[in-house]
């Protein structure tokens, strides 16, 4: 089917909806929620998704499709999207949400199940419609996941083609043409991906690359950061672009937050085992695609390592270096965490910002303090989107129930990776606003209160002949 077909079923559906009130759209959403969150639909697909991709691990993958999905409803029942959705009679302005169109939604093989569901809520909450282009190598449990959202649009007597799916055979040539033919795009994914849909002409969101670099310092519960820490990495077997990917020390804690580390399951390896795991986890300057995203057990395996490690939950570096000859720097997507040392808090922000120049300038960063001014500092000084502090990366990042962040998949990175947000994507980025304006008394203040400081001040110069 052609991209326009998709496309034009997508506008049928919008106008099918066109006017239910919040109340029915909301019962659009939990639909689409229900069809993913259903605990037998949660499991089936998290095996299929593990089964097609060899990318994480079913449990985990349960656990993500049912935790995202009830944090975004969570999120989007407590959103006015339908109608008057803000009044400020004070400035004379009232608005009115629209819909923005048929959306494009590229979605990757990390996430086939647990993406294309929290971004088709998010639409439809718009009262959009959205057609997913996933992965080819997800494609399968995707296309299953949009069959279980359209057979539950269909339950509550909707049109299923608020939901459709690009059909197989996946390729970038039918995914531009979608991408050209519909009104937003939205890119969860690869870059080259990213960067297709921005010189698509269509207004397009896109999201950048991760590679967390996290910080330990002296004032740390180093039990605690130990544990968050772990439960962070090993989540999915490492997919989360929010994984942990440097730990950067102070000296001064630097062995018993090692001790830390270790007694919550990592292992530290020798220099010798670390040059053999960088020989094998990277190929021809690529990671290898065979070992991302595995069990720490097929690793500790494919990596030779001995038998003290073949029952750790994954494995430290150390490493001194940052950039494309120091491969441990960049994001490992795996179950392999690079260790710095940093003599001093000064040291360990300048090593930051070198991991992030390399590799995620934009995404984000951690710190494990008991001192919140220097949390402050970080955000003050790193160009990043977000600064999370003692959390367990991956569960804060993307919106949790402990933190402040919108529950999502999809994060941007803000001009710092030429993306176009510089938060969480959310339901806000898929609406149209018209702003009825009515006057108000004047507000017009006089030149001496807007110049009057730069005249104190300098002057207010020669005139120019």
């Amino acid at each position: 089917m052609l991209a326009a077909d998709l496309v034009a079923r997508g506008r049928a559906a919008m106008a099918a909806i066109a006017g239910y009130d919040q109340e029915a759209t909301d019962d659009l959403v939990r639909a689409l929620a229900w069809s993913l969150y259903r605990p037998e639909h949660a499991a089936s697909l998290a095996a299929l998704a593990v089964s097609d991709t060899g990318l994480g691990n079913v449990g985990d993958k349960i656990l993500k499709n049912q935790r995202k999905t009830f944090g975004t409803l969570r999120d989007l029942c407590r959103a006015k999207t339908v109608g008057i959705i803000e009044t400020d009679a004070a400035r004379g302005l009232v608005k009115y949400a629209k819909p923005i169109g048929v959306v494009a939604a590229v979605t990757p093989s990390t996430n086939p199940a647990a993406t294309p569901v929290n971004k088709a809520m998010m639409a439809v909450k718009g009262r959009n419609a959205i057609i997913i282009s996933p992965s080819p190598l997800g494609w399968q449990t995707t296309a299953r996941t949009v069959e279980f959202m359209r057979a539950e649009l269909a339950r509550i007597g909707a049109p299923a083609d608020l939901v459709q799916i690009l059909p197989a055979p996946g390729s970038k040539a039918r995914t531009e043409a979608l991408m050209q033919a519909a009104d937003l795009v939205v890119v969860t994914g690869s870059q080259d991906n990213v960067r297709r849909a921005y010189r698509s002409g269509t207004p397009a969101i896109g999201v950048g690359a991760g590679n967390v670099p996290v910080i330990i310092d002296e004032t740390a519960d180093l039990a605690a950061a130990a544990g968050k820490i772990a439960q962070s990495k090993c989540f999915d077997n490492g997919t989360s672009c929010s994984s942990e990917n440097a730990l950067v020390v102070l000296d001064e804690i630097y062995a018993p937050a090692i001790r830390a580390l270790e007694a919550v399951g990592g292992y530290l390896c020798t220099a010798e085992e670390a040059a053999r795991i960088q020989a094998i986890l990277w190929t021809d300057g690529s990671l290898n695609r065979d070992l991302i995203a595995r069990d720490a057990a097929r690793l500790a395996a494919a990596f030779a390592l001995p038998d003290a490690a073949r029952q750790a939950r994954f494995f430290m570096v150390e490493e001194t270096g940052v950039g494309r000859a120091h491969p441990f720097s960049g994001e490992k997507l795996s179950l392999v965490l690079a260790i710095y040392r940093a003599a001093d808090l000064d040291t360990a922000i300048g090593r930051v910002r070198d991991i992030l120049a390399y590799q995620g300038r934009g995404h984000s960063c951690g710190l494990h303090t008991r001192e919140p001014d220097r949390a402050h500092r970080l955000a003050r000084e790193l160009d990043v989107v977000r600064v999370l502090v003692n959390f367990a990366h991956t569960f804060g990042n993307g919106g949790g129930f402990d933190s402040g962040l919108n529950f999502t998949l999809s994060m941007g990175c803000g001009s710092w990776q030429k993306n176009s947000i510089s938060e969480n994507l959310n339901y806000r980025h898929f609406l149209n606003i018209t702003h009825l304006v009515t006057p108000i008394p004047p507000d017009q203040p006089s030149e001496e209160e807007l110049f009057g400081p730069l005249w104190e001040k300098f002057g207010r110069g020669e005139p120019r002949a």
